[in-house]
């Protein structure tokens, strides 16, 4: 994430154009980092400010956000001062990640003053001041005291300043000469010294330079020839053109279907990932909101799903304990046939053995071999022939008892990690209430019934309301993919007719994905866009290529018993597919 100073020189750009000579109708603060101010200017404009240390930000939106019943000290200081008052400018002081909104309003005595409502985007030291037309500091949002930075306090009464903790230069005026004396003479990798060198550059930025020019970014500034460090700074100076022009290009870059970087420029860095797409934008907020939106599904999902993953992951290790111990265990049961064969053969030899003997050689009439058999010197012949038995008879008993628990712990083991690739496909809380009762239905999870009220029995299960994907092929048909292995027993067992064809991750926990023929043959596209969706949707979706079987529905069983999920089939086909689906549509059920 890139919310560097050209990202801001673009929402400045924007912002002076939508809200200068607006007037502020309404202020509130819907968090104690947050801010939304109501800006009527022909139409009516929401900024969303957040000065949050994780996530800092700034845009125009048209969602709201509930309040709190008794507005904080800031939102109030600020309904004081800003009461219809009129926005006069919106600006970045260089190339800093700083917005300065000059707001003009009538004081208590009628008099027009101006005030300044700085922002300031820069991580965990993200700030909203309040300033009087002198910058002296009226009250902020985030109060800073000597004793938190030695830099700079933030307090009421105290004079604002931008604070200067490295020695940057502005890429705006940079020239030739500044760049090869102060930038390309650090001892730093080149990407890294333009980021560190210069005002409002971020490292994705600075990559991206490195980039234009043909540069490996890793490459120590100082140590490239003259022609090439000029170059570079050639390429800074058309990047600072489109600055000063409000030449912007907002755009989001997305890697495996989920938001990576924004910029406000073109990012050609990326142009050589197969996994990465890039979606254009026309406004700066606009991109920010879907951004933060994107990341914070993601996020929010990610959150969401934590005790769910833990509570998998025990299981997964648990059972995977258990079965490494049960193989290791099936692994001692195979000298049980030998055992028996040492029984029958002192059986039928035993009247050649001489009391006392520790062990004794006969012919093994199975592989005409002979064969040394260890005795107990103690026990006669019958009797060592009955130890074994009594031994092969135990150990069979325990192979027959483990092939069977480790079948099953096998296959708990397979639900397990088909429970963990669903939990990574979810995309909506709706998805994570499947799972979860999947996970009470198999007792992973203990399931809470609640207090019953007005004598009635609450509900032992929650409403389900999560559907399968429904995607449309290029040549528009009908794909559906499960999300979860109860979607993909309906989808298959249920949903899909008998010509509907199915695909499958060969090998790997992944979703069903259902075709559906409309009665006619399907093109060679439909089955590689089909085996794309089966790719992504499964546990190989990192990988650059999975292997996909596919079939008839009608061929797909389900044998008596079996987790959901989980089916055979024994005639196939196969293809390879990349597990990338941009050209595909998602369609909204």
């Amino acid at each position: 994430m890139a919310f560097d100073g050209i990202v801001i020189a673009n929402i400045v750009r924007d912002l002076s154009h939508t809200l200068t000579g607006g007037r502020i109708t309404k202020i509130s603060q819907p968090e104690k980092d947050e801010l939304i101010l109501t800006v009527k200017n022909y139409d009516n404009y929401k900024l969303f400010i957040s000065a949050s240390a994780s996530l800092p930000f700034i845009y125009l939106t048209e969602g709201t956000k509930p309040n709190p019943m008794t507005a904080p000290n800031f939102c109030m200081l600020l309904r004081k001062h800003f009461n219809s008052a009129r926005i006069l400018s919106v600006t970045q002081p260089g190339l800093e990640r700083i917005i300065d909104l000059a707001v003009e309003h009538l004081d208590e005595m009628g008099d027009l003053c101006v005030k300044h409502l700085i922002v300031e985007i820069m991580g965990k030291h993200s700030n909203i001041i309040l300033c009087d037309d002198k910058h002296q500091i009226i009250d902020s949002i985030k109060h800073v005291s000597g004793a938190v930075s030695s830099v700079r306090e933030v307090l009421p009464g105290r004079e604002y300043f931008i604070p200067q903790t490295q020695e940057k230069y502005n890429p705006l005026t940079l020239t030739a000469r500044e760049f090869l004396e102060h930038i390309a003479t650090k001892p730093l990798p080149a990407g890294k010294a333009l980021y560190q060198g210069l005002t409002g550059i971020s490292p994705l930025i600075a990559n991206e330079l490195c980039h234009r020019a043909g540069i490996d970014a890793e490459k120590p500034a100082n140590t490239l020839p003259e022609e090439f460090s000029l170059h570079l700074y050639h390429c800074l100076s058309e990047l600072m053109e489109c600055v000063r022009s409000g030449n912007f290009a907002p755009n989001i870059v997305f890697q495996d279907g989920a938001p990576a970087e924004f910029s406000a420029l073109p990012l050609s860095c990326y142009t050589d990932f197969d996994t990465t797409t890039v979606k254009h934008y026309d406004s700066v907020s606009v991109l920010l909101e879907d951004y933060y939106a994107a990341r914070n599904k993601l996020t929010r999902i990610r959150q969401k799903s934590a005790d769910l993953r833990r509570v998998i992951a025990t299981a997964i290790e648990r059972a995977s304990k258990k079965y490494d111990l049960q193989l290791k265990q099936l692994k001692d049961t195979e000298k049980r046939d030998k055992y028996r064969i040492y029984g029958e053969l002192l059986t039928t030899y035993g009247y050649s053995v001489t009391p006392g003997e520790k062990s004794v050689t006969v012919l093994n009439y199975y592989t005409n071999e002979d064969i040394a058999i260890p005795l107990d010197p103690d026990l006669s012949a019958i009797d060592n022939a009955k130890h074994y038995f009594d031994k092969y008879a135990k150990q069979k008993r325990t192979f027959e008892a483990l092939s069977r628990l480790s079948a099953q712990t096998g296959e708990e083991l397979a639900h397990l990690d088909s429970i963990r690739t669903a939990l990574d496909i979810a995309q909506s809380e709706d998805d994570l209430v499947q799972l979860k009762e999947e996970m009470m239905d198999y007792g992973y999870i203990k399931r809470h019934y609640g207090q019953a009220k007005n004598g009635k029995k609450p509900p032992k299960k929650a409403k389900i309301t999560s559907k399968p994907f429904h995607y449309l092929s290029s040549d528009g048909f009908d794909i559906y993919v499960g999300k979860n292995n109860y979607q993909n027993d309906e989808l298959t067992f249920q949903f899909a007719s008998g010509n509907d064809w199915w695909f499958h991750a060969k090998g790997m926990p992944g979703s069903h994905v259902i075709v559906r023929t409309k009665g006619g043959e399907l093109p060679d596209r439909v089955f590689e866009e089909a085996g794309q969706l089966a790719a992504f949707y499964s546990k190989g979706r990192e990988a650059d290529k999975v292997e996909i079987d596919y079939l008839e529905k009608r061929n797909v069983k389900k044998p008596n018993g079996a987790k959901p999920g989980f089916v055979v089939y024994y005639t196939n086909y196969s293809l390879v597919a990349s597990p990338k689906i941009d050209a595909l549509t998602l369609v909204s059920d």
